[in-house]
């Protein structure tokens, strides 16, 4: 028995019919058609089988839901005829989404979780836009793979198909050749090939090893000791960034940043120091000084730091400790001069006082002064005693 006996399926063939591919060889394909379906085992309740055939244009040969034993999709398939120009890959993708894989066409719901699975054979590049198309599909739940003939475009068939690559990008030389790939189509929905038909338990990326399978994760991601879950990567863990100061994860990715006081260089890796002092960037009320990318603030002389550790006051000068005056200390704005008290003078040096000499002399004559005038005073005393016994 080479049918298929595993779990059933909702799969559908889209099949190149430009100019390209000569009529011969589009016979080649629908005889690779017939044997794939061969192998299935098809029914209303296993395997559901629909063919699309494009070009510039898009047909719905038919849908899932018309022909449920092998003689009735062979026949149809025989029937099949080529559209001939245009290779509108993009469009027949978007149609199945559109058109084919819907309920109404006969795919089954998204409880009974049966696979949906295209097959897309084509010899050509496509002239539409595949990629964002395909990457719709596969994010609707659909797997994709691709079989490239000939003059087919590599490039083009692994941006269509699912993951892994290797295990859904197909390529073979001529159409002639084109009935191997049954096999190899047999062994992936057929020989236990849990990653293919979807019973893996693997969060993200199930990976064929012999008749059993495992685990792995996309890039960015790592997999955890479960060996089915995934998480992802640390990108700014010790050892995985190049970040000379700081490291911010961004996405799956990251970017560098700096720590304040330093600015990110052209190589958006390293730091420089910035000049914190320049203006308009530090707050001080007088002097600024730089610290490794930081500043503190201080103050001109005869100032002093005020608690917010930004402005400054002006200091008292003739405060006691803070001049070296002998006597009296005169304030005068940020600065002073000393002075004495009253009877001493200023010394040469400015600072100390000695007792005025001049202040003694002064005293002197207005000793003598007080002296002569009570003298005088006696004198006319004595003359109007005299006159007044005459």
């Amino acid at each position: 028995d080479t049918a298929c006996k595993n779990r059933p399926l909702d799969l559908v063939f889209i099949v190149d019919s430009s100019r390209s591919v000569r009529p011969e060889e589009f016979e080649k394909v629908k005889i690779f058609l017939s044997e794939m379906i061969d192998t299935l085992d098809v029914g209303e309740r296993t395997t559901r089988v629909a063919v699309m055939n494009y070009a510039s244009t898009v047909k719905v040969e038919f849908p899932l839901r018309t022909y449920f034993d092998k003689a009735s999709l062979k026949e149809a398939v025989s029937r099949i005829e080529p559209l001939s120009a245009g290779t509108m890959t993009g469009l027949a993708i978007q149609t199945a989404m559109d058109e084919v894989f819907t309920e109404e066409m006969g795919t089954r719901p998204a409880t009974f979780n049966i696979p949906k699975v295209v097959i897309v054979v084509t010899d050509g590049r496509p002239q539409d836009q595949v990629q964002d198309v395909a990457a719709s599909a596969r994010t609707a739940g659909i797997e994709i793979y691709a079989v490239g003939v000939d003059r087919a475009d590599m490039q083009s068939l692994r941006i269509m198909a699912s993951e892994p690559l290797d295990e859904h990008v197909f390529y073979v030389e001529t159409y002639g050749v084109i009935e191997k790939l049954t096999s190899k189509f047999r062994e992936t929905f057929c020989a236990g090939n849990a990653c293919a038909l979807g019973t893996h338990d693997c969060e993200q990326v199930c990976v064929r090893n012999g008749r059993s399978y495992l685990c792995d994760c996309y890039e960015g991601y790592t997999l955890n000791p479960d060996k089915r879950t995934c998480s992802a990567v640390d990108t700014c863990a010790p050892g995985r960034h190049e970040c000379d100061q700081i490291c911010v994860s961004n996405n799956l990715s990251y970017v560098c940043d700096c720590y304040e006081g330093y600015t990110l260089n052209p190589d958006k890796k390293t730091c420089s120091a910035l000049d914190m002092c320049a203006p308009g960037k530090h707050d001080c009320a007088q002097v600024c000084l730089s610290n490794d990318g930081s500043y503190s603030c201080d103050c001109y002389e005869g100032y002093t730091l005020n608690p917010d550790k930004k402005t400054c006051s002006a200091v008292d000068m003739c405060a006691p400790g803070r001049h070296d005056c002998e006597q009296v200390c005169v304030r005068d704005d940020l600065f002073y001069s000393c002075d004495c008290y009253q009877g001493y003078t200023l010394n040469p040096d400015k600072k100390t006082c000695s007792r005025s000499v001049t202040s003694s002399l002064v005293t002197t004559e207005e000793s003598c002064k007080c002296e002569a005038i009570a003298a005088l005073q006696d004198s006319v005393t004595s003359h109007l005693e005299a006159l007044s016994t005459k």
